[in-house]
């Protein structure tokens, strides 16, 4: 989670405190969520194996909530007797639904004919190791592995990373404006409706900070640059 959300998310413990108690039912502390936090998405409430608490999944995020709404915890969850990271594979799954709602047609896309693995890849089209990434991209098709690309320009709305991702998107042909563009070419400014702005508050939820940041099929995230044949190697023992 970004900086400003994780500020949102603490000035809501406070108003959760003074708030007058919930009924323990999930529509109620859902209803009482929304309340506190409009811009955000509850996407469920949950039992946990802790009574009284529940797990609150919003869009990449996983929280808990006290049933009676006067408490509200953020960290993982662990069984200590199992030794078990019960928030982890909440989250990982929050991740890929995240990502899903972005869609396919609002990615830049690189595959091969035949492919095994799929990783979504959060590329700032200035970024020295996302230029190296993209480099080697017959590498990763070779090993199997099809690449979705994301657009997060670090330095933010209005940069020129910006732009240039604007551009790319808006191009004819995306998949060879964007290799230009990470070759160090000039393209052609253009401006479209593009999905730039939403990959970039995805990246913030995801808690992404640098580029390149991977996501596995598992849901977790790895960052910076990552070899073809490792992450290959990666994706395969996720498998087993």
């Amino acid at each position: 989670m970004s900086n400003s959300g994780k500020a949102i998310l603490a000035g809501v413990i406070m108003a959760l405190a003074t708030s007058p108690l919930l009924a323990d039912t999930d529509a109620k502390i859902k209803a009482r969520l929304e309340k506190l936090l409009p811009e955000y998405t509850i996407d469920s409430i949950g039992k946990t194996p802790i009574g009284g608490l529940f797990e609150v999944v919003m869009g990449p995020e996983v929280i808990y909530v006290s049933s009676d709404g006067k408490y509200m915890l953020q960290g993982r969850l662990i069984d200590l007797e199992n030794r078990e990271d019960l928030t982890e594979p909440r989250r990982a799954a929050a991740r890929k639904e995240a990502v899903a709602k972005i869609g396919e047609d609002n990615m830049v896309i690189f595959a091969p004919d035949d492919y095994k693995h799929t990783v979504t890849v959060f590329t700032d089209i200035d970024c020295g190791y996302c230029r190296k990434l993209h480099r080697e991209i017959a590498d990763y098709e070779a090993e199997g592995v099809r690449i979705r690309y994301v657009f997060f320009p670090r330095a933010g709305l209005g940069s020129d990373s910006y732009k240039k991702a604007v551009a790319v998107w808006c191009s004819d042909d995306r998949r060879k404006a964007l290799t230009d563009a990470k070759a160090g070419k000039d393209i052609e400014a253009k401006s479209c409706k593009n999905p730039v702005k939403d990959h970039m508050k995805l990246g913030e939820l995801l808690g992404v900070t640098g580029t390149p940041s991977i996501l596995l099929e598992t849901g977790e995230m790895v960052p910076g640059y990552v070899p073809a044949k490792r992450l290959a190697a990666l994706l395969e023992a996720k498998k087993k």
